[in-house]
């Protein structure tokens, strides 16, 4: 009997190994046949997502794999060799989804949101709480106007002090497929180096709130300060409108002269007579009685 189980356990081990040569002459094979595909098609190997990548995802070779991509379309900072992109030991600092190539300016050695700023670009951060950042509505990747109320009383005003201003994070949240709402706390936005500086300096001067705005729509407002003396006023600013230049006007045709008017006849002097004939009437001198 022990020796009926020993060989039933060998043999259960034979064919364990058996079939792990055949997967892995399977997997190799159909390997080697994308790649000969990939030769004869003029397609190259790139490295992309299997699964969704979030900010600081690592990268490794279950949430990635090679698959078959146009050589003339492949995008700069791609990747054709997931062996080496994971011994690099890189980061996702920006959304991949899934079947996306994974490339360079996507990744990081570290999952850091300086990795995120252009160059010439600053994060600047600035309290806020549920009403003043859109009932918490504002997430990461929207795109905002930063407004400044300031003063006390009649005094009071509000002013747009910046506009189209990108949202990096709410509080620790910098995932930009983040969309349930948060209560706020601090906001992370990106702007150049003076602008970091007025946003530094309006902290300080007033209490900064957020406009949610449109991202498709870049267009400037009218930029103009609001008091509390417009409250109920019923004024509002003017809409801008493209300024065209003003077609200058044809010159007026000259006046022809107008004619003379005919001079009256003359009536004569001393007696006359009228006669009329018709319609047409003619004066006579009349010499007086023994008159030559």
């Amino acid at each position: 009997m022990i020796g009926r189980n020993w060989i039933m356990l060998l043999v259960a081990i034979g064919v364990g190994l058996i079939a792990v040569v055949l997967a892995n002459s399977y997997f190799s094979g159909i390997e080697a046949e994308q790649e000969r595909l990939a030769e004869q098609q003029e397609v190259a190997r790139i490295v992309v997502a299997t699964q969704p990548l979030e900010f600081g995802t690592a990268i490794t070779t279950e949430n990635t794999r090679m698959q078959n991509f146009p050589a003339n379309s492949v995008p700069t900072g791609a990747f054709f060799s997931v062996e080496e992109l994971v011994q690099g030991g890189q980061v996702a600092i920006r959304p991949i989804v899934p079947g996306e190539p994974v490339l360079a300016d996507k990744l990081s050695g570290r999952a850091v949101l300086s990795a995120n700023l252009p160059d010439g670009m600053r994060a600047v951060s600035f309290p806020v709480n549920a009403t003043t950042m859109v009932s918490g509505f504002v997430r990461p990747a929207d795109v905002v106007d930063v407004l400044m109320t300031r003063g006390e009383g009649e005094d009071r005003i509000v002013e747009v002090i910046m506009e189209s201003v990108p949202v990096l994070a709410i509080d620790q949240v910098a995932n930009e497929n983040a969309t349930e709402p948060g209560v706020g706390g601090n906001v992370t936005v990106m702007v150049d180096q003076y602008d970091a500086q007025k946003i530094t300096l309006a902290r300080q001067l007033g209490q900064l709130s957020l406009a949610l705005r449109n991202v498709e729509n870049q267009e400037p407002g009218p930029g103009i300060a609001v008091s509390s003396r417009d409250i109920g006023s019923g004024y509002r600013p003017p809409v801008r409108t493209a300024y065209t230049e003003p077609r200058p006007s044809a010159p007026a045709a000259p006046r022809a002269p107008s004619a003379a008017p005919a001079a009256a006849p003359a009536r004569p002097s001393g007696p006359s007579m009228t006669v009329v004939r018709g319609t047409d009437t003619a004066d006579y001198s009349v010499d007086r009685l023994g008159g030559r």
